[in-house]
């Protein structure tokens, strides 16, 4: 068996979310390598301790090393945090193979879907490194509150208590609560799927409606996401939790989040490239309702919202489709499993 540091961690991926549990842990006492590849980056931290890109305005803890050397990140570390865009994860999981030991717990922090295939990110990891314990993050966490210490709390899903039990202790702190889930393909397609309805509830601030058609908007997109989640296998309870209302909710009111800033600027006129090109960072609501619509349609899950947003990103619709959508669609519970089946 390999002897792993118990005090080292690596965070691969230097953006905001990985930054600020890099943060976390270092505080916890971890020596933490927080691997990225913009060599400016990296020497901004080294000389003065922020990451001005993606967490401007917070201090770095002394235990953190920037770094873009992977394989001194990885080598010893107990765990490994995978903080990068969906887009890039499996290439970052293939560059990791013959580094990572199996006895390195591997933690995935992105919420995403993999169109090829329809993989979510602990699917790549499990499919890459079926020997090591795996998990998933997931919960309301905008990363700029996190980094400036005001509470929160996550969810970390894993079949694997020893996996829970472990980021349980490791992240915890006094403005950070770790909650824990064994369902880790519902608490993953919670992050997913809820940056969907983000986008839409931008465009829903942008053409002016108001607390009521906010809430149906929050209170329905919950309903899809749990009725598609609980087709693929997921436990509907989980969608109760911090990774499914809570993480909904989050991403939905507040303007710090990056899919409700692309929503609100396709709902004031520009287009999806001029929103998107203006952000300046992954909104991972555009690419997964692709491939949520098509999924959905090929399972004949029944999913207004989203199929009406893809209408809106992709075929032209105008953007009050979105409140037909809402109004206009089939009579249906209002709790979604809650009725007897024929009932």
């Amino acid at each position: 068996m390999t002897d792993l540091n118990s005090n080292k961690a690596a965070v691969l991926g230097g953006g905001s979310f990985g930054t600020a549990v890099a943060n976390i842990l270092a505080a916890n006492g971890f020596q933490v390598d927080l691997w990225m590849r913009n060599e400016k980056t990296i020497e901004d931290i080294k000389q003065e301790r922020e990451n001005k890109q993606y967490l401007p305005g917070v201090k770095l803890h002394d235990n953190i090393q920037a770094t873009g050397d992977l394989e001194s990140a990885i080598k010893d570390s107990q765990v490994l945090f995978y903080a990068v865009p969906s887009k890039s994860f499996r290439e970052l999981v293939e560059r990791t193979q013959g580094l990572v030991v199996p006895e390195q717990m591997l933690i995935s922090t992105t919420k995403g879907i993999e169109p090829e295939g329809f993989n979510l990110m602990s699917d790549i990891l499990k499919g890459t490194f079926p020997s090591n314990p795996i998990g998933v993050i997931s919960g309301p966490n905008l990363a700029k509150e996190i980094g400036q210490g005001q509470p929160a709390a996550t969810v970390i899903g894993s079949k694997d208590k020893r996996v829970r039990d472990f980021i349980q202790k490791s992240l915890s702190c006094n403005f950070f609560r770790v909650y824990a889930n064994a369902d880790m393909y519902g608490v993953e397609l919670g992050g997913a799927l809820k940056n969907i309805y983000a986008v839409i509830t931008g465009m829903a601030a942008a053409l002016g409606f108001g607390e009521n058609t906010k809430a149906t908007l929050i209170t329905r997109s919950l309903a899809e996401m749990s009725r598609f989640a609980v087709s693929q296998g997921a436990n509907p309870m989980t969608f109760l939790g911090l990774a499914g209302v809570g993480d909904l909710v989050a991403t939905c009111v507040s303007p710090l989040s990056r899919n409700y800033r692309v929503g609100y600027a396709v709902g004031k006129g520009e287009t999806l490239e001029q929103a998107v090109e203006a952000l300046g960072e992954v909104a991972e609501g555009v690419n997964t309702v692709r491939y949520i619509y098509h999924e959905a349609n090929e399972q004949g899950i029944y999913m207004p919202l989203a199929s009406a947003l893809y209408a809106v990103l992709f075929e032209g619709a105008e953007v009050s489709q979105l409140a037909n959508s809402l109004m206009t669609g089939e009579y249906n519970t209002d709790v979604e499993f809650s009725l007897p089946r024929g009932a």
